[in-house]
């Protein structure tokens, strides 16, 4: 062979060498994604290959899903496809993409857990956020012997559940996901807030039964320590909370604006107006502000309260009954004024 030959012989092979190196790169490392912002492909339990090869293709480029197709062909992937939420970054390619699932590699979602006043509704918007369905969910939080598992009933089970964000992955199982909310509950509850919930005669159940109540009663953070206060004066003189919200949620109407004197005799051990003593369990899932202001409390001689009739959400504090009543006759008529009923 020439040298003329043997340099052309070469020349071809680096020839070939880059056309292929080319259609691997445009293949299997060029943008995989058909946009520019960072996609995300769920993969659920029963899914196959074919399902899942229908999620991702609204999300790819054409050759990226064709080096796709590739890889998954030559693999194993389809005798074991894994369920997760899998990120699908602007950046990334056929191959990087394929790895990702066919490993199991998943992105966690931020959960924040809803100050929601019902069970019902923390299942529903659970199970919107994670894998699991929300029926399976509702049906485990009213199962006395689930609640028991985790030291509580269907009645207290809400107090389990902190309002935080956690970061978890989208297909965590059930059991796992009520171990997760125990062990951030136990977390929570460190020793300066068991020690001052001690201090006051509480513990974690009764704390934020009270908290549900302070949340319901007000959304002002700053006032919260003050309604805290004088619940917990009625609680210690023995007096009856006759905290409206309680009716509410006896009642199951959330949208009621008036509380009217014959709604204060339905049977519950809900009604705060009947029973003396707390509620027995939490109303909703208290905010983090309504816990600590009730083991944070204002001392005070306050033994009744009054929205105030400026709708601020406020309200007038008093320590007598006949100054309520002046508080109550004030906020009535402008309830009336606005046709409030």
């Amino acid at each position: 062979m020439t040298t003329k030959n043997k340099r052309l012989y070469q020349a071809i092979i680096v020839f070939c060498l880059l056309v292929f190196s080319g259609i691997v790169y445009y293949y299997f490392f060029c943008s995989f994604s058909a946009k520019d912002t960072t996609q995300y492909l769920y993969i659920d339990d029963d899914d196959n290959v074919d399902s899942v090869v229908y999620k991702i293709k609204p999300m790819a480029t054409s050759h990226g899903m064709s080096g796709f197709l590739t890889l998954v062909r030559h693999s194993s992937y389809p005798e074991a496809v894994r369920s997760g939420r899998y990120a699908i970054e602007s950046s990334d390619g056929a191959f990087a993409v394929f790895r990702r699932i066919k490993n199991g590699m998943q992105e966690p979602l931020s959960l924040t857990i809803p100050c929601v006043r019902t069970m019902d509704k923390l299942a529903g918007y659970v199970g919107s956020k994670l894998m699991i369905d929300s029926a399976q969910i509702y049906h485990a939080l009213s199962d006395e012997t689930v609640c028991s598992k985790y030291g509580y009933d269907t009645l207290t089970i809400a107090c389990m559940f902190i309002p935080n964000t956690y970061d978890m992955y989208w297909n965590i199982s059930l059991d796992k996901f009520l171990d997760r909310m125990k062990k951030e509950c136990s977390g929570f509850w460190n020793e300066d807030r068991l020690q001052k919930a001690a201090d006051m005669g509480f513990d974690e159940v009764k704390t934020i039964t009270l908290a549900s109540i302070v949340d319901e009663e007000t959304t002002n953070s700053a006032e919260k320590p003050m309604v805290a206060g004088m619940y917990y004066n009625r609680l210690k003189s023995g007096m009856p909370l006759q905290a409206d919200p309680t009716i509410k949620f006896a009642l199951k109407d959330f949208s009621l604006k008036r509380i009217y004197h014959n709604m204060l005799s339905v049977n519950s051990p809900f009604n705060t107006y009947r029973n003396t003593g707390l509620p027995p369990g939490p109303i909703r899932i208290p905010t983090i502000d309504g816990i600590d202001a009730v083991l944070n409390h204002v001392a005070h001689d306050y033994l009744y309260m009054c929205a105030k009739e400026d709708f601020s959400g406020t309200h007038n504090f008093a320590k007598s009954y006949d100054e309520h009543l002046k508080n109550a006759e004030k906020y009535s008529r402008a309830l009336n004024a606005r046709g409030i009923k």
